[in-house]
């Protein structure tokens, strides 16, 4: 047995340990010939945008090319963040001080906004206000923490506390960091029981949800727009773009190529372990916490929900890879902030794609009068939630107060069209090489 097959326990399945639970259903469901407002993208977003505009009385379908909430919305790991990658002090540099507040208050809303929507609906998926740790990857990273964390606090409304190294154990099972931060204002979640539980409410609703059905182009009709799909054509009287990290088909064509040139998908990986003891769970995990590190080709990951195993995730690689062949890789990675899980074996290996801006902002907008809603940088459960509902009041007309992720300037680059294969590896290769000068240095 190879070295890297050692590392996979038998049955290891390449479908997502979410699944076991809670797979997507597959619906027998037609493509009507019309709707209000056509939501092409099932994910959270699409189907948060679906659920607002359905209490605000509009006719709704939401068309994807899977089933409804295959993509990343049943793959990610389940780590609800209220905004702390937006929340940031360099923002002024970009927007100016006033402005870079507002980005960042309007980020930090998708945390309470997931909360409500999660209780209001009676979602059961196993939600827990928990608190995430952030481990520095070196001690200036710890001091770059340090410097924000009383912003992050004053944004999110929660507080954050600094755990040095010395008391790192208190947060995190491992000496492999350089002490870091706890924020409060983070959750976790079963991604695969959300996405189930979203969609049930948005029927309950009245929408109407549409498997399988991949939309070619958009374009504008009359006082609407057709679409052409797949399965043939629909007019909608608005439509409402969400696809987030799978803007593109394999064929790398998009039903609105403007948004895919500037959307940055990326492959995310995850492992399950098998099961371990609770006290083994305990130890690692003190507070049950998520954990995101500070690398620039970070490590994510916590305990599952039952907590019996552990769910680590991560950028295995920069180009298209199996899931079996990334599982030895997060196993490496694992076992190097946790050692003491070197003979654990592997269960589940999948992958996703996330969706990054050039701006590293989340958007909502209109283009060509196709409304958009994308960008989510990594950190899509609450925000991407919070997006479609922002677009959803946009699209309603019902916005009551400006939103401050709305109609920001949305950059590209020159020559992208949406595929980032060709220079991901080399950004990729760089980003690791200064993680390791980083440390070395340290």
């Amino acid at each position: 047995m190879s070295l890297a097959n050692a590392v996979l326990a038998p049955g290891f399945r390449t479908s997502p340990w979410w699944w076991e639970a809670a797979e997507p259903p597959t619906r027998d469901s037609v493509l009507p010939d019309h709707a209000g407002v056509a939501v092409v993208g099932g994910g959270y977003a699409g189907m948060s945008a679906a659920l607002t505009l359905r209490r605000l009385g509009h006719d709704v379908a939401v068309l994807d090319a899977e089933r409804i909430g295959w993509g990343a919305s049943s793959r990610n790991g389940g780590m609800v963040s209220g905004g702390l990658k937006v929340a940031s002090g360099a923002l002024e540099q970009a927007h100016g001080k006033e402005k870079a507040r507002a980005i960042a208050d309007a980020a930090a809303a998708s945390f309470p906004f997931i909360e409500e929507t999660i209780a209001r609906e009676g979602i059961d998926c196993d939600y827990l206000r928990c608190g995430r740790f952030v481990p520095a990857w070196t001690r200036r990273h710890y001091d770059a923490l340090a410097a924000k964390a009383a912003f992050i606090a004053e944004v999110t409304g929660l507080p954050t506390r600094m755990v040095p190294r010395e008391r790192q154990r208190e947060a995190l099972g491992s000496d492999h960091y350089h002490g870091g931060m706890i924020a409060e204002a983070s959750g976790s979640l079963h991604p695969g029981k959300y996405a189930r539980g979203l969609s049930q409410a948005v029927e309950r609703a009245g929408a109407r949800l549409v498997d399988g059905v991949r939309v070619a182009g958009i374009r504008e009709d009359g006082t609407g727009f057709r679409l052409t799909t797949d399965r043939g054509q629909m007019r909608a009287d608005a439509v409402l773009v969400a696809t987030n990290g799978y803007s593109r088909d394999g064929h790398g064509n998009s039903a609105m190529p403007w948004l895919a040139r500037r959307m940055i998908p990326v492959g995310s990986y995850i492992i399950a372990t098998e099961e371990l003891p609770q006290e083994v769970i305990d130890r690692l995990f003190p507070g049950r916490r998520m954990i995101s590190d500070t690398k620039r080709v970070l490590n994510y990951f916590r305990p599952s929900p039952y907590g019996n195993r552990i769910l680590w995730g991560g950028r295995a690689s920069f180009g298209p890879t199996e899931p079996a062949a990334a599982a030895p890789v997060l196993h490496r990675f694992m076992t190097g902030v946790f050692p003491e899980l070197k003979d654990v074996r592997v269960t589940h290996a999948w992958t996703g794609n996330v969706a990054f801006t050039f701006d590293f902002l989340p958007h909502i907008g209109v283009q060509d009068g196709i409304h958009y809603a994308a960008g989510c940088q990594g950190s899509g459960v609450a925000m991407a939630t919070w997006l479609g509902h922002n677009a959803a009041l946009k699209i309603a007309g019902a916005q009551n107060a400006s939103f401050a992720l709305d109609g920001l300037s949305f950059p590209t680059v020159p020559f992208y069209k949406g595929n980032p294969n060709w220079f991901l590896p080399i950004v990729g290769g760089w980003y690791r090489l200064r993680d390791h000068i980083d440390r070395v240095a340290a």
